[in-house]
């Protein structure tokens, strides 16, 4: 995970001392004040009143721990089950196009199939880590093109752009395919010409830059899980440390994602 959780584990490490803390201030104050009435009930009336405002607070503050426990458990399963919906869809697709190759007996297929092997590698093995470094995200979405267009009968307009300054800047993995397979998914493979796909990657400061335009079929109208499900993995990795904004003009289909990193 990121460090969505550590302002809520700084609250639970530390609130207990500083209540202690603060109750042995006001206990020291109020002896002070009250130093020449000071008689073994106050003394006793004082201790009593600070256990049991400790039991109280112990109380309180473990119901709050466990709620908050509670709170990431659901949060990591969601994780988990959003991640869990990239892979059968992607390899899906991919191995639509693989069983197109063998029909057609291709020299391609060997070709495909350890390419694919290596996305299943990475998805399999790299797809469970919190982060990867940005180099193998890039190097993911490069074999997904070239899987995609060794295949591609019409004549597809395609820009891979990179400008990556900080080649150990580390992502959560699989977060960008989304967005490409949705270009591939609407644009590519539905238009029959002139179909184009553009891509720039560009990383500076510990900031990611993600910018993919196409065109596409405008006469579709169904809606895949794809752009929903990254929407709400970077609303729980990526709180208030991303931009992602989508447009459409006519038909070509625009989509930004910034990525501000505390690397």
């Amino acid at each position: 995970m990121t460090n969505y959780f550590n302002k809520d584990l700084f609250i639970i490490r530390y609130e207990k001392p500083f209540f202690l803390i603060t109750l042995l201030i006001v206990a020291i104050i109020q002896f002070t004040i009250n130093d020449a009435m000071r008689s073994l009930p106050i003394i006793l009336m004082a201790f009593l009143f600070i256990v049991i405002s400790y039991v109280i607070f112990s109380w309180v503050y473990e119901k709050i721990k466990t709620i908050r426990e509670l709170k990431n458990e659901k949060l990591n399963s969601e994780l988990s089950l959003l991640r869990s919906q990239i892979n059968p869809h992607f390899f899906f697709n991919t191995l639509n196009n693989l069983y197109g190759l063998a029909i057609e007996k291709s020299e391609e297929t060997p070709k495909t199939i350890l390419k694919l092997s290596e996305m299943m590698r990475y998805t399999i093995y790299d797809g469970k880590k919190d982060n990867v470094n940005l180099e193998k995200e890039i190097s993911f979405l490069k074999n997904y093109i070239d899987l995609h267009t060794i295949r591609h009968h019409n004549k597809l307009d395609l820009k891979f752009e990179i400008n990556n300054k900080q080649p150990n800047l580390k992502i959560a993995p699989l977060l960008l395919i989304n967005l490409l397979e949705n270009a591939f998914k609407h644009g590519a493979e539905k238009l029959e010409k002139d179909a184009f796909i553009h891509i720039n990657i560009a990383s500076h400061s510990n900031i990611l830059n993600f910018v993919i335009e196409n065109n596409f079929d405008d006469t579709e109208t169904s809606k895949g899980i794809g752009l929903e499900n990254l929407k709400r993995r970077l609303q729980l990795l990526y709180p208030n440390s991303h931009d992602f904004n989508t447009s459409k003009h006519s038909n070509i289909f625009r989509a930004e994602l910034s990525l501000y990193l505390n690397q």
